[in-house]
């Protein structure tokens, strides 16, 4: 039985990847994502890297409770970064020491509570910011920037920690911002969707364990 979903999304990169790379790969489940919903706490500004970003939690809330007014067979989702999300969303406050998949995990389950709990509703945060899935395959990112000479110290980044979620949300070490310290003219609405479709969703899965475990939530909606 074919089966509806929503996404809310952090800004137009998340909107691109989504449909470009996240969708199509639960059509074969007959489960279909209609066009995300992008955050409408996003600031209108000019330039290839502005990055949206969520304000508040409120205006968050707003937003994720519309989606959740949808009927009762639809699933809803979002994909927002761990990395910089404001202190006033639930269970910030109080993250436990620990891991920060551990840490995020503790926001994923506050923010699902606070907005009632819902078996429809998958809160997934990504471990810091979409960049990190960018690591997955230190090759792509590089060939799409035309810069192979720069693959090697791409690579050292990714080889440094355990997994691409490891890299960790600093203000200048943040995936992002190591990405752009490397490769200036990188454009995150267009190469970031572009070298995760390269990459393909199998290698992030691989790669990045809480993605891996967002997307067997959603499997199981699918197939359930």
């Amino acid at each position: 039985m074919t089966k509806r979903a929503l996404i809310l999304v952090e800004g137009q990169t998340e909107e691109r990847f989504v449909k470009d790379v996240f969708a199509p790969e639960f059509v074969p489940l007959d489960l279909f994502f209609e066009r995300p919903t992008i955050l409408v706490t996003k600031r209108v500004k000019d330039g290839p890297n502005f990055k949206g970003g969520v304000t508040n939690y409120p205006k968050f809330r707003n937003d994720a409770v519309r989606l959740l007014r949808s009927p009762a067979d639809v699933l809803v989702t979002m994909l927002l970064d761990y990395y910089a999300l404001p202190p006033d969303f639930p269970g910030m406050n109080d993250r436990p020491p620990g891991t920060p998949l551990e840490r995020a995990t503790h926001v994923e389950r506050a923010i699902h509570e606070d907005l009632g709990a819902s078996p429809r509703f998958i809160p997934f945060l990504a471990l810091h910011e979409f960049e990190a899935w960018l690591f997955s395959s230190p090759e792509e990112l590089p060939k799409a920037l035309a810069m192979t000479q720069k693959q090697p110290a791409f690579a050292a980044i990714r080889d440094a920690v355990e997994t691409p979620e490891d890299i960790n949300d600093g203000p200048t070490t943040a995936p992002s911002k190591r990405i752009e310290a490397l490769f200036p003219s990188y454009r995150k609405t267009f190469h970031g969707p572009l070298t995760a479709q390269r990459i393909g969703i199998a290698r992030i899965r691989e790669e990045c364990p809480h993605v891996e475990n967002w997307f067997r939530q959603i499997e199981a909606f699918a197939l359930g």
